[in-house]
């Protein structure tokens, strides 16, 4: 699968590898940056795309050439993106325990960034409230789900398809033994 190295998702993912290459806490790399550990969370989990500014700082904090950060990312046209089965991998997110993100496509498309994963949720597991700067829309593959949105707890079952602002803070919760599998695409504006 080749679009996965040529999307602006890699670049949080290359301020992780690096950081913890380094051996440096998100606190560390915040107090260096003056990017507070919450963006930097955001940024390395996919849930925002830094300005220049702050990738500036990042790559200052890191004692890296900015180059590094974006070294993944390419422009490129395509009329489609095949992802055979088995071509899948687990990522790495420290923010949502219980909860694990397969990563199937990241893609910048005209403006738009877009990252499509499959999520499963353990059974007994709660993720408290974030926010992520986008649009996101998420399918329940199998199970039964809770998801917070603002101040509203909404139930979702097999089958059902969920759209929402992603700047409105959501929960997942499963209350059930049984793990929920979900589809999730997060859509972000590369422009601000």
């Amino acid at each position: 699968m080749a679009i996965k190295d040529e999307s602006l998702g890699n670049i949080g993912k290359a301020i992780k590898e690096i950081r913890q290459d380094k051996r440096l806490s998100l606190q560390e790399v915040s107090q260096k940056s003056d990017v507070t550990p919450s963006l930097l969370s955001k940024i390395e989990n996919f849930r925002t795309v830094p300005s220049l500014p702050v990738l500036f700082n990042i790559a200052r904090a890191l004692d890296v050439d900015m180059a590094e950060l974006v070294r993944n990312v390419r422009h490129s046209s395509m009329d489609y993106i095949l992802i055979r089965k088995g071509e899948v991998s687990p990522i790495e997110r420290s923010d949502s325990e219980g909860l694990r993100y397969f990563d199937l496509i990241s893609q910048a498309i005209t403006n738009v960034n877009m990252r499509v994963n499959l999520v499963e949720v353990s059974g007994n597991v709660h993720r408290p409230p974030i926010a992520t700067n986008g649009l996101e829309l998420l399918y329940v593959i199998h199970g039964d789900i809770n998801y917070g949105l603002g101040e509203e707890m909404i139930e979702l079952h097999e089958g059902d398809t969920l759209f929402f602002d992603g700047n409105i803070p959501h929960s997942v919760t499963n209350d059930t033994d049984q793990k929920a599998l979900l589809f999730k695409v997060y859509l972000m504006d590369v422009n601000g």
